[in-house]
């Protein structure tokens, strides 16, 4: 099937994509942007989750998930930071099994993330429902 013969989705599914994804970038930019000033919060969690209290690896991880987010809420690049925001959430997975995290509200996290963001993908965007289609 090819993307031109892609059945179109409804206005209310649309909607609900917009929605998820928008939450997503929303969540994304909050915790990209908490990341790019050294505030004392962040350099405390990060040590807890193992990782150096430098705030220039915090300022990092912030810009790459606020370019991540950026090429996801744009259409042209949205699967590619999909791709991005995905591989970004399994790092924070790794992260939290590494240090043994409770598993439904902090390990698994980002696969509750991650199916959002591929849901309201899937559901604004025609390229990514002919690749996977759920229905014939």
């Amino acid at each position: 099937m090819s993307i031109s013969e892609t059945a179109p989705v409804s206005s209310g599914a649309l909607w609900t994509g917009r929605v998820l994804s928008g939450v997503i970038v929303l969540f994304m930019i909050f915790d990209g942007a908490i990341k790019l000033p050294p505030l004392d919060i962040v350099t405390q969690t990060m040590t807890e989750l193992g990782w150096p209290a430098d705030a220039n690896v915090a300022r990092l991880l912030g810009v790459i998930g606020l370019v991540s987010t950026a090429l996801y809420a744009l259409p042209r690049t949205s699967v590619l930071g999909a791709i991005l925001l995905t591989g970004y959430m399994g790092g924070a997975i790794a992260t939290h099994v590494r240090i043994g995290s409770p598993l439904f509200s902090h390990t698994l996290f980002g696969v509750y993330l991650g199916i959002i963001l591929w849901g309201g993908l899937y559901l604004r965007d025609p390229r990514v429902r002919a690749l996977i289609p759920l229905s014939r």
